[in-house]
Parts: C-alpha cells; sequence; structure tokens
C-alpha cells in the first residue's frame, strides 16, 4: 500500500490551513494579541504563575512550583530532540505564502515547544489548582493557535505538541505522588 500519496495530501491541508491561520495577521489587532500570547509562552507567564503560587499557597505551592521546573526540563530536552531529529522547517521557510510575524527561537517547527510547555504546565497546574482552569486554559489555547497564526508551526506541529503536553503533564501528576516533594 502506497502511503505517499496520502501524506501528500495530508502536508497539503497542514500548510493550506497554516496559510488561512496566518492570514488573520494581516489585521493588527490580532498579530498584537497573538504575539503577545506567544511571548508570555515563551516562559514570563509560566515563571510568574510557579513564583505566584509560591506566594500564595506557600509549601503546597512550592511543591507544585517544583514539579512545574521539573515538567519544564523534561519537555524541553524531548522537544528539542525531537526538533534536531525531525529538522522540519518552519512554515515561513518552507511557503513564500506564510509570513513569520515574530521573530523564531530556534529554526525548526517540529513539535511546537511552545505548545508542548504551555498544555503540560497547565495539566499539572490544573491538578492541584482546578480553579486557576478559567485562565489557563484559555491562556494556553491562545498560545497553541498563535505559533499557527504568526507562521511559526502548522497545525500538525501543535496537535502533536497537545498530545505530548498532555501525556508529559499527565506522566508528571502520576509519577510523583502529591507531598512526595516536601
Amino acid at each position: 500500500m502506497d502511503h505517499v500519496p496520502s501524506l501528500r495530501r495530508f502536508a497539503s491541508r497542514d500548510a493550506a490551513l497554516c496559510v488561512l491561520a496566518n492570514g488573520w495577521c494581516g489585521r493588527s489587532r490580532w498579530r498584537h494579541y497573538f504575539a503577545v500570547a506567544s511571548r508570555l509562552g515563551d516562559g514570563p507567564f509560566w515563571y510568574a504563575l510557579m513564583g505566584l503560587l509560591v506566594l500564595v499557597d506557600g509549601l503546597d505551592g512550592l511543591q507544585v512550583s517544583v514539579r512545574l521546573a521539573a515538567t519544564g526540563v523534561v519537555t524541553l530536552a524531548i522537544y528539542r530532540a525531537m526538533k534536531r531529529w525531525t529538522r522540519r522547517p518552519r512554515p515561513f521557510a518552507s511557503d513564500e505564502r506564510i509570513r513569520a510575524w515574530v521573530a523564531p527561537l530556534d529554526e525548526f517547527s517540529f513539535p511546537s515547544g511552545h505548545t508542548l510547555h504551555a498544555v503540560a504546565f497547565t495539566t499539572v497546574t490544573l491538578a492541584f489548582y482546578p480553579v486557576l482552569g478559567w485562565v489557563l486554559v484559555p491562556f494556553t489555547a491562545a498560545v497553541a493557535v498563535s505559533r499557527v497564526v504568526l507562521g511559526l508551526h502548522y497545525p500538525s506541529d501543535v496537535l502533536v505538541a497537545i498530545a505530548l503536553g498532555l501525556m508529559l503533564g499527565g506522566l508528571a501528576i502520576w509519577a510523583v505522588p502529591a507531598g512526595a516533594l516536601a
């Protein structure tokens, strides 16, 4: 069975969705919104969350923040290894119809590190502080969408990162019992 035509159709649809989403940034309001979400997803939002958890919830917040930091180290190692292995060019580098609306942090596209971190961090945080879902879920969604809209990732990069983030976040919750970090 020849899978090449199916893969080509998938890649074509992936690129077409990226072109469509990238066009949203033609309006400066959307470009600014997604650029801010993406920039905050670089780390500042998550570092502030970790600090806030410690300030508001003391030792319990510190334990969750340590778990988040450890999750961040693991997700960083995994996505960097995957990027080196797959070496998938970013959409704007592969398709002249796609514009990078912000500068990328590295050369390769697959998977989306921003999305991977956002989903893993949100998964871990919500396991301990479900009340934060009203802010974390929309922010994580904005980070994920921003990566495609800004021309930095294909939708498939983001979808795989979501799956990996859920898996790694779940593993971080399961692997270390609550209170074990005390």
